[in-house]
């Protein structure tokens, strides 16, 4: 398999060492990094570098955002290193799914050794010692019976099934608190490696850890590459590792190994893997504990001792290469010498050994070097201790080609000592004291060495102290200034932070406020003003300009005083009117771009009976809660134009755009958020330039992360050529994301625009693309204006014959026809409510008129529009495409305060029958409604589809179908009730294609059903009968009869009781049969639409 780009699955220094070696074989490497880890050097020394959602160590446990970095970034492979997601058989799985290479064991074999439970299994299926463990254990009293199983007053130990590094992971001695250890494993196992389950094993006091590692190929070749000694531990982690482990007997090293490799191989393990033992040299005991299936921490000493580059060969094999390919299908030959990996961290020693995690700021890193000395690191001056991950610093590997064990532990020591590392606490001493004891040299230590010596150790870290350097002249005024001391009953004001002092702004003798500034420092290119937290004297000045201190430093000291009026007169010395000529710029430069500094545009809109954009802003938001996005902005015609000459005349680069709450006093703000955009007519006549578009973009992208409705003024006349500050890198324009990204937001938030005036070319598309369409009377909307309809030789035209309103309504491009920007407004505030939600005051007429408002008289016609106005609350009725498909009825209503979307067959426009424009309102308003979230009712009345040949030749079936297929999707409750006419497809497609589609269907007693219209049906059913009878007269009475008794099997009591529609009910309870079915409908079924089609 091509292995070409690597996406790194972590962080720190095993992911710079993937990275370097990944660089020898010539693959692209990509490191991640959460949001509070972007300084880690990692992150700078990949080829490329992502950020990952989330912080701290979850950001490197999410799985799918490491997948969809890892696909964006067009890696064919991902590395997990160690910790964090390396042993999930999940996440491997999930890589291979999404056609990555996992650089290590495959899934099944991930889950086996992932599990310690599984994996000691395995072991005692093929013979391998183990010692005494338990299942999974659900509580204390599973350890109890473990403990009483064992007998002879044994141990236990509570590990983690999963993972590895001493997490999860507790001895139980005598008195131990059985529960608080099972809920901190846990806690930390969870934590660490998402998984909580624990086991139990016997405890063995005094004996070495002894590992071995193990690369396979997958096509079973195993080999093992010698082993390690991990003994020197503390609390179960690792701080100390030798290869080959000194002075182990042959027999003992032989059966581990072997042992290693039956495990390996009964598997057909692939990959690199080290099989973890405990050896009791004495007795000549070993007992198999865990395997790891990944790279360890400490493979860096098995490198140093054998020649190999194992992260190497873990690409190679994730090549599909074979051990004999790679020249190992023998074990290399025994090690000669040693190495010896110190595990450096940030940390402090307690006098009983308890080591904490310590922070701080680097500010000097010089690691060991010399021959046979390796630093494995992430640190640099400057860097902060993250205290969110692993306090390992750094790993000091030191190899030694010498047979004498003492010499590695020699060499090893001094390495230590010239490792320079200060701005926090590290356990470099304490490392070098674990080296000088003589019993590590003998090599008489065990996994409680450092357990049982703590107090020894740490005494003989104290005592050491670094190699001798050259002190720096930050050492040198840091060591001066920390042995300074104040005259007495003094107070020191200290740094805050590190840095250099800029000026001392006091003198001594000066009598001096609290907070009042005494000096500057400055730290990464800033100036940081010290403040005094005491009135007083000035007593003693200990520092000067350019001396650089250490946080918590004296910069002076002050003989404390009490003085009266103190608070009062610190308040006073703060002028909160103050001018400050920053703050002036920035409010003069805002000032601009307000109305009341523009009273010649603002006279032209008042000309034109218009309003300005801003004005038609605040008529959406409510007052005082909007927020403008690049304000400050000005058209891109800096080479033809002045910078002065643009603020004053093309503010905001002719958009207002931004976000506020709309009817914010009858819903929550998170309900109430909206966005609001406006072209400025007044700016280049309201043109898309360069800028505009770019926050058009910014503010889309908001939207669509966001899920903001958005209202959007329009009017403008397009693109603008005259933008000539990108003449020379833009062409064509054909790549400006706006016209993707506005689209993108169909069926996120509902978005409404309104237009006044012209509105041509860009800026019809940005009206024609909206969910809603408002236009003012005065409106001419069309995808160009006069000048490119001549360009295009199709003639000459004034802007108002181009796509009147009275054009744009019948032909249905603009859903809402007003008079002017204010009722627009208003009616886009009522829009939106109906998407916020139910309003708690409404009114309605009485509903008894509803039963008088369908004549029983079937053949007399009526006004559905009385009816929908009885239905709904007062007032709330709103009315999309009023002069387009006209026999359907589109519109919002609320009843009861409840919004719903609402379609109705019209019986004065071709008696209800549904033709090809109704068709295609009714069903694009579905998908609006059903987009987001509005229930439906569906008032049926209607003979079916429209039909005869004038009809087809409007494109009918396809038409038609579209609402019948919009109904049959719904994923938003519908409800339909008959009022009069329910037949033939038609009535279907008002039910969502069947009567038993929706959530209810209801009839009125004056509704009457058939498949079909009942006069063609007795024409059509019955027609050899008709023309048998040769009279007239008798013809007719005869037709009659049939007709009647259709007719009375088609009566909704009828229909009824065959259960083919639920009820027939009193039309003045249809409002209380809505809300009552409505609140019992529940969340609604599937997701939302992805999009909704603008026609």
């Amino acid at each position: 398999m091509s292995v070409t780009r690597v996406l790194i699955a972590n962080r720190g220094e095993i992911a710079i060492r993937i990275a370097r070696t990944a660089a020898d074989l010539g693959i692209t490497s990509v490191a991640v990094h959460g949001a509070d880890d972007a300084d880690g050097l990692h992150a700078h020394r990949a080829d490329e570098s992502v950020p990952l959602p989330g912080r701290g160590a979850r950001a490197y446990l999410d799985a799918e955002a490491l997948v969809a970095a890892a696909r964006a970034t067009h890696c064919d492979a991902v590395h997990p290193g160690y910790g964090f997601l390396s042993e999930s058989a999940q996440f491997a799985t999930r890589c291979e799914t999404a056609g990555l290479a996992f650089v290590g064991p495959t899934p099944a074999q991930l889950e086996l050794f992932g599990n310690k439970i599984a994996a000691r299994r395995l072991a005692c299926e093929r013979g391998v010692s183990v010692l005494e463990g338990s299942t999974a254990l659900t509580g204390a009293a599973d350890v109890a019976a473990f403990l009483a199983a064992l007998g002879d007053g044994a141990g236990a130990v509570i590990k983690a099934a999963a993972g590895g590094g001493g997490r999860g992971m507790q001895v139980l001695g005598p008195g131990s608190d059985v529960v608080e250890a099972l809920a901190r494993c846990k806690g930390e196992a969870e934590a660490a490696f998402g998984d909580g389950t624990l086991y139990a094993e016997r405890y063995v006091a005094n004996a070495r850890h002894v590992e071995v590692q193990i690369l396979g190929d997958g096509r079973g070749g195993v080999v093992h590459l010698w082993e390690r000694d991990c003994t020197l531990q503390r609390r179960h982690q690792k701080m100390v590792e030798i290869a080959p482990a000194p002075a182990l007997p042959h027999a003992l090293r032989s059966a581990v190994l072997d042992a290693a490799c039956a495990l390996a191989r009964a598997v057909g393990y692939r990959g690199l893997g080290t099989f973890e033992f405990l050896v009791d040299v004495a007795a000549g005991g070993w007992w198999f504990i865990e395997a790891n299936p990944r790279l360890q921490v400490e493979h860096t000493v098995t490198e140093e001792v054998l020649g190999l580059d194992l992260v190497a060969l873990q690409f190679e094999v994730a090549r599909g290469r074979t051990l004999a390919e790679l020249g190992l299908t023998t074990p290399p030959a025994a090690p000669q010498g040693y190495a010896v990996q110190l595990r450096v961290n940030a940390e402090t020693l307690g006098a009983d050994g308890v080591a904490r995690p310590a922070g701080g700021v680097i500010y000097r890193y010089e690691p060991a070097a010399g021959p046979g000395v390796r630093v494995d690191g992430a640190a640099y001056a400057g860097y902060a201790i993250n205290p969110a991950f692993d306090s390992l610093i750094a790993k000091l590997v030191v190899r030694s080609s010498s047979p004498d064990f003492g010499a590695l532990l020699r060499r090893a020591d001094r390495a230590a000592a010239e490792f320079r590392l200060d701005g926090t606490a590290t356990n470099l001493p304490l490392l070098r004291a674990i080296l000088r004891h003589p019993e590590i040299a003998a090599v008489h230590f065990t996994t409680r060495f450092i357990e049982t010596q703590a107090a020894a150790l740490v005494a003989a870290a104290g005592e050491l102290t670094p190699a001798a350097a050259p002190e720096t002249a930050v050492t040198a005024q840091t060591q001066a200034q920390t042995a300074v001391s104040g005259p007495a009953g003094a107070i020191a004001i200290v740094a805050p932070i590190r840095g250099s002092v800029v000026s001392i702004d006091v003198e001594v003798g000066a009598r001096i406020r609290r907070g009042a500034a005494v000096a500057v420092l400055e730290a990464m290119k800033m100036h940081h003003h010290v403040e005094t937290p005491q009135s007083g004297l000035v007593a003693a000045v200990v520092t000067d300009p350019g001396v650089t201190l250490a946080a918590g430093e004296a910069i002076l000291f002050v003989l404390p005083e009490a003085e009266e009026g103190e608070a009062e007169t610190a308040a006073a010395a703060l002028d909160l009117e103050a001018s400050r000529a920053d703050l002036d710029e920035v409010l003069a430069r805002h000032a601009m771009t307000l109305d009341a500094a523009r009273p010649e545009a603002v006279a032209k809109r008042r000309k034109l009976g218009q309003r300005t954009a801003r004005e038609n802003v605040e008529a959406i938001v409510d007052p005082g809660s909007f927020i403008e996005y690049g304000a400050l902005i000005v058209a891109a015609q800096r080479r033809r134009r002045s910078l002065e000459d643009l603020r004053k005349n093309t503010p905001a680069d002719g958009m207002v755009g931004g976000i506020g709450t709309v009817n914010g006093a009858d819903y929550a703000p998170e309900t109430a958020r909206c966005m609001v955009l406006a072209y400025d007519y007044t700016v280049l006549a309201g043109t898309q330039g360069v800028m505009n578009h770019k926050k058009k973009d910014r503010l889309f992208e908001l939207a669509q992360e966001w899920k903001l409705p958005i209202v959007f003024f329009t009017e403008g006349g397009g693109g603008r050529p005259g933008d000539v500050d990108v003449d020379d890198i833009i062409s064509s324009w054909l790549d400006l994301a706006t016209f993707t990204t506005w689209p993108q937001l169909s069926g996120v938030a509902p978005r409404i625009a309104i237009n006044s005036g012209r509105c041509f070319a860009g800026n019809a598309i940005i009206f024609g693309c909206a969910d809603i369409t408002i236009a003012t009377r005065d409106s001419n909307i069309g995808l160009a204006g006069p000048a490119m309809i001549e360009g295009g030789g199709l003639g000459r035209f004034k802007p108002e014959d181009i796509g009147p309103i009275d054009v744009q309504t019948a032909n249905g491009v603009v859903d809402l026809a007003v008079a002017d920007e204010v009722e627009g407004a208003a009616v886009a505030r009522r829009i939106l409510g109906c998407f916020q939600g139910p309003v708690t005051e409404w009114s309605c007429t009485d509903q008894r008129r509803l039963r008088h408002l369908v004549p029983e008289n079937r053949l007399r016609v009526y006004d559905v529009r009385a009816v929908i106005d009885t239905l709904a609350d007062e007032g709330s009725v709103i009315e999309l495409r009023r002069a387009y498909g006209v026999g359907i009825v589109t519109a919002f209503v609320r009843i009861e305060g409840v919004p719903f979307g609402l379609i109705a067959n019209d019986p004065r426009h071709l008696g209800g029958a549904i033709d090809g424009p109704g068709g295609e309102k009714g069903g694009r308003f579905l998908q609006l409604c059903d987009a987001y979230g509005l229930p439906v009712v569906s008032l049926c009345d209607t003979p079916g589809f429209m039909v005869g040949p004038d009809s087809e030749k409007t494109a009918a079936v396809r038409r038609g179908s579209r609402l019948i297929v919009a109904s049959a999707n719904l994923s938003v409750p519908l409800f339909t009730v008959v009022l009069r006419k329910g037949y033939g497809l038609g009535a279907q497609a008002m039910a969502g294609g069947s009567f038993h589609r929706p959530f209810m269907t209801i009839a009125w007693p004056t509704a009457e059903f058939g498949p079909m219209g009942l006069e063609g049906a007795v024409q059509l059913g019955f027609r050899k009968e008709l023309e048998a009878e040769t009279d007239p007269t008798a013809r007719q009475a005869l037709y009659e009869k049939l007709l009647a008794r259709m007719y009375t099997t088609g009566k909704a009591v009828n229909v009824a009781s065959q259960l083919e529609i639920d009820a027939v009910i009193d039309p003045a309870d249809t409002r209380s049969w809505l809300l009552r079915a409505l609140r019992t409908t529940g969340p609604r079924r599937g997701g939302r639409r992805p999009y909704v089609d603008v026609w």
